[in-house]
């Protein structure tokens, strides 16, 4: 069954609040980039689903050259405003097609991943990024991971999140566990009225990012529970994994 969801659309309608929103979620963008820094090595760097530039305008602050792809011309509008943020490449177009390079990074945050909406294409993502990396070069993804209890309860789910003193989010869920599909609304009231943004992933497995890794050639070389390098144990509600190619003639040994 195919997914009719539409990334770019979700990008275009949330583009202006992206930021705010990013702030009152209270993600740690500043240990994202520390992260991110440290494996670039001031080298030559692609972001897939830039966005707005959260990351990576700080991470080019830094002294390292970073380009992105972006399916929306509203989240490249929001980056290009910013400071430094006309400097940065964009290429517009789905991640799945990576471009350029060769990189010494490529990397994905923020469950970038799961808005490929197909197995197959994940795949393909993986692939073409192996395909674009200098020898010594590393995939970087961020993800959630769901629970158990997540996985295999009812096809509905409903989460409120307090944003702040003045705002409420309230996230509506259908869940397809066959094909790992979630279609969800995330509804944000608050004194300026009501807000509805539409989105839709394709959640996936840790043990399953490994897999698409060995069939692009690439081995899972460390993997923490934090942008902090926080231990990844079975408890982990979300997960960076850092993937090399596999050396010619090398084994595809799993790293820690």
């Amino acid at each position: 069954m195919e997914f009719d969801h539409d990334s770019s659309r979700y990008g275009e309608s949330i583009a202006k609040i992206y930021d705010e929103w990013e702030s009152d979620l209270a993600s740690d963008p500043a240990a994202t980039v520390e992260f991110l820094f440290q494996r670039a090595a001031g080298r030559r760097v692609l972001e897939l689903g830039i966005g707005t530039g959260r990351i990576g305008l700080p991470l080019a602050a830094r002294g390292v050259q970073v380009a992105g792809i972006e399916i929306s011309p509203a989240m490249i509008a929001q980056l290009r405003a910013k400071p430094g943020g006309k400097a940065i490449h964009v290429t517009i177009g789905d991640m799945v097609d990576v471009q350029g390079g060769p990189f010494d990074l490529v990397f994905a945050v923020y469950n970038t991943m799961m808005f490929i909406l197909s197995q197959d294409d994940q795949v393909r993502c993986f692939q073409n990024v192996a395909r674009r990396l200098t020898p010594a070069g590393v995939f970087v993804i961020e993800n959630w991971i769901p629970s158990d209890s997540e996985a295999v309860r009812s096809a509905h789910r409903t989460k409120t999140t307090i944003l702040s003193k003045e705002r409420v989010l309230l996230d509506v869920e259908d869940w397809d566990q066959t094909l790992q599909h979630i279609r969800g609304r995330s509804v944000v009231i608050g004194a300026a009225g009501i807000e509805v943004y539409a989105y839709g992933v394709r959640y996936i497995w840790p043990t399953e990012l490994d897999l698409m890794a060995r069939l692009a050639n690439m081995r899972l070389r460390e993997r923490w529970g934090g942008w902090r390098n926080e231990p990844y144990t079975s408890t982990s509600r979300n997960h960076v994994s850092v993937y090399e190619l596999v050396p010619t003639n090398a084994s595809t040994g799993t790293g820690h």
